[in-house]
């Protein structure tokens, strides 16, 4: 289905090029009529589509977080329950209701956004070969600051993951407004604040990088479009395409990048609960 999703997602950009050209060198109207419906209707079914693969994606992510609690219940089921203290009993809870939630959330998702990407990229390079390599250009500083960036988010949200399950403790000790090491739980929240507008500051800062990249690659279009038409070597309707398809790269391109912070995010959370499963059973 990943297949056929991004093969639909690729007609609507060369209906628009005929469209176009068909219109300015004065074609049928009966032709262009016939091209719009055509255009409508390959936007119904690539919607369909896309509709059915994140239903099922959301179903593969909800498969592996209810396999993943259930795993970590049986697995504290087995531990002696006389050697459950409160320590062990709040990072239980923090484990099973929130730490596993997000780790389904990375599944399932480069397949589609992958093809969608090479397919849309390749027929650019089809029309014109110069101006998807500037686009490709534009694009490629992210494949720099997205890693960078998301280290340094990776890093807060371990910081926090620690943070909260102190504060699970906190909630189930005898004197849960001060812990044995003397932080106090208004001390711990304030701390996971902290942490979370470090995030907050890191991801829409990604968010606007990657949004002047895009709108770069759109202006580097039009020009370098723009003096291929006056010189006479590409029609309007590849431009329109071109730019469609830049912005149709933009949304499977988020995706993908959304996908691998995700990702990154999750392997962090994952391993810190292996840690934690791991330190809990062995006391």
């Amino acid at each position: 289905m990943s297949v056929l999703v991004f093969t639909v997602g690729i007609a609507p950009l060369e209906l628009q090029r005929r469209i176009v050209n068909d219109t300015f060198a004065g074609g049928d109207i009966g032709a262009i009529l016939h091209l719009a419906a055509a255009y409508a209707g390959v936007a119904l079914v690539a919607g369909i589509l896309k509709l059915t693969m994140n239903v099922y994606r959301g179903f593969v992510s909800e498969r592996a977080v209810r396999w993943l609690r259930i795993a970590l219940l049986d697995n504290f089921d087995r531990l002696m329950h006389e050697h459950r203290r409160a320590e062990t009993q709040g990072v239980e809870i923090s484990l099973v209701i929130d730490e596993a939630d997000p780790v389904g959330a990375s599944l399932s998702e480069p397949v589609l956004q992958g093809g969608l990407l090479i397919g849309i990229f390749a027929y650019m390079v089809y029309l014109q070969p110069l101006m998807a390599l500037a686009a490709f250009a534009v694009f490629s500083p992210q494949l720099i600051f997205v890693p960078l960036m998301q280290k340094a988010i990776n890093r807060r949200v371990s910081y926090r993951i620690a943070a909260l399950r102190q504060i699970s403790v906190g909630v189930i000790a005898a004197s849960p407004l001060e812990m044995a090491d003397g932080h106090s739980q208004h001390e711990r929240v304030a701390h996971v604040f902290s942490l979370n507008m470090g995030i907050i500051r890191l991801k829409f800062s990604m968010n606007f990088l990657m949004n002047l990249m895009y709108h770069l690659g759109i202006a580097a279009i039009l020009a370098l479009g723009g003096y291929y038409v006056v010189k006479g070597e590409v029609r309007v309707g590849t431009i329109v395409a071109f730019v469609s398809g830049l912005g149709q790269l933009n949304e499977p391109w988020g995706d993908l990048v959304n996908w691998f912070r995700d990702l990154k995010v999750t392997e962090t959370k994952y391993d810190m609960i292996r840690q934690a499963a791991n330190n809990l059973r062995d006391g």
